[in-house]
């Protein structure tokens, strides 16, 4: 039997809704509706919205709501980007929402915002797995910023968020109160100084063939152009240069027609073909995909994914983790003591999982603390626990929120000293008593894995875990000596055990 599934958009110049079917293991999108509202400006510039712009929105989301019981529509998920989250009363905002419409809005960070972005752009199946077979990048413009992903041997594992959205870049332009004629020069030059940056960065050594477009206008204007073609969406960066020249060079009243935009959105459109045709440049790429995606379709993918409606072919958990291990080696991470301390780490984990209440998720978690659990070194070596967190909570990790974030921070720090017991004072305490959990019991997991490889010597590879009644028995198996290892590990026995009521000892059994 077919399910419907709505997917709620609250952008930062329009609320998009899509409503879903599955069945079959597929997924299909059976209506969308649209509504321009401008809610990045005053958000960006104020840090509130204004009275009107309230009603407004609470207005069109109970039109949603309408149209959702008009399907019979019984699962729904609404985010808000960057204009609900960089407002300063956002609890306030949603909770007026809420009362007022129904409708209950999950404020999404950047990174988890970028990855439904990518997670739509899987959705096209076989053309996404294709391209990504050779170097790719995906460009993700929003109105508040631009997110460039760079893939390797279809693997996610660098990504960058630079504030050039297309809302921030209009503002900019009104400030500098510059004529039009003025547009090119300043927009080139706004676009290019972050740019060269992350050329020097990430792009050195790099060859991208294919870029990936997603963005509310230049992308369906190409899509809807080349659908009915033999590869629909696809264009040579030498046509979609073309195109840019028709932008700047055609009468606007005569573009709007030709390629149904409304007018008022004319100076939107030329932003973000500016900052394509910028990103093709630097890149020199060859093909240009716009899968005509949305934000709606990688929240209804994410929903089939995490409900087992749809196939899904492509690890994301890989690529989080590929992300992870790009930016421990940015920081001359150790690859060898990260292997031993993910693979002791697991074993741990999958042997306690009866006792700990640790989800799936929280393992991922785990895995990402262990690759960039000495990222610290590179700044000091000294105060290695607070430079490690600081690095981590300074860097976007694409597919996690701040609060996954923050524990994978937390169990890093607290690998090199024990948690602080007054909730109220440590880093992770102003979330709450479950997150103050998750890295107590994550953290005791990775010291003990740390006391394993103390002498970061990897003096055993073939290691098992056996819980029997309240003591946690760890064999391995190796002929070196590791009166090292044995002694760090009582030492951080103590709170292991007063975490899990749960005393780790270790067997060793000698190598034959």
């Amino acid at each position: 039997m077919a399910k419907l599934f709505a997917a709620i958009d609250v952008g930062s110049y329009e609320l998009n809704m899509g409503i879903y079917e599955f069945g079959q293991g597929e997924m299909k999108i059976i209506d969308t509706v649209n509504y321009r509202l401008d809610l990045g400006t005053d958000s960006y510039t104020k840090g509130r919205l204004p009275v009107d712009k309230v009603e407004e929105l609470c207005r069109i989301l109970r039109e949603f709501v309408r149209i959702m019981k008009g399907y019979h529509v019984t699962e729904y998920k609404a985010y808000g980007t960057s204009a609900i989250r960089e407002t300063r009363n956002t609890r306030i905002l949603l909770d007026q929402i809420e009362q007022r419409t129904g409708i209950h809005v999950d404020p999404i960070s950047n990174s988890e915002q970028r990855f439904l972005d990518y997670k739509s752009v899987a959705s096209k199946g076989k053309d996404f797995s294709k391209t990504i077979e050779k170097s790719t990048a995906i460009v993700d413009i929003g109105g508040g910023s631009m997110q460039i992903s760079l893939f390797d041997k279809d693997k996610l594992n660098v990504t960058q968020n630079m504030m050039l959205g297309i809302l921030r870049l209009q503002e900019s332009l009104m400030e500098l109160d510059a004529s039009p004629g003025k547009y090119d020069e300043l927009l080139e030059e706004m676009i290019g100084s972050q740019l060269s940056v992350f050329e020097k960065l990430y792009l050195s050594d790099r060859k991208i063939e294919n870029l990936i477009i997603v963005d509310d206008y230049v992308s369906p204007i190409t899509w809807n152009r080349t659908k009915d073609s033999d590869n629909p969406g696809f264009v040579t960066a030498n046509r979609f240069m073309a195109f840019f020249e028709r932008i700047r060079e055609m009468n606007p009243d005569e573009f709007c027609r030709r390629y149904s935009i409304a007018r008022e959105n004319l100076g939107q459109v030329y932003i973000a073909a500016t900052l394509i045709r910028s990103v093709a440049r630097s890149m020199d790429v060859k093909t240009i995909w716009a899968p005509g995606v949305t934000l709606t379709d990688g929240i209804a993918y994410e929903y089939g994914e995490r409900k087992k409606l749809i196939v899904i072919d492509h690890d994301f958990e890989g690529d989080i983790i590929a992300c992870a291990r790009s930016l421990s080696r940015r920081y001359m991470g150790d690859d060898k003591r990260s292997q031993t301390l993910e693979n002791i780490c697991m074993t741990i984990f999958d042997s306690m999982k009866k006792v700990t209440g640790l989800s799936k998720r929280d393992k991922l978690l785990l895995r990402i603390a262990t690759i960039l659990h000495g990222c610290g070194r590179y700044i000091s070596m000294y105060n290695l626990a607070q430079s490690s967190y600081d690095i981590i909570m300074a860097t976007e990790i694409i597919g996690l929120s701040e609060t996954e974030k923050e524990i994978i921070a937390g169990v890093v720090k607290y690998d090199h000293a024990y948690i602080d017991y007054d909730i109220e004072t440590t880093p992770t305490g102003n979330l709450g008593k479950e997150v103050y959990m998750r890295v107590a019991k994550l953290s005791a997991i990775l010291r003990i894995a740390g006391a394993l490889d103390k002498s970061h010597k990897q003096k055993f590879n073939d290691i098992k875990a056996k819980l029997q009644d309240d003591t946690l028995v760890i064999t391995v198996r190796t002929n070196k000596d590791i009166t090292l290892e044995k002694g760090v590990l009582a030492g951080r026995a103590d709170y292991f055990e007063e975490i899990f009521c749960v005393r780790p000892v270790i067997n060793q059994i000698a190598k034959i």
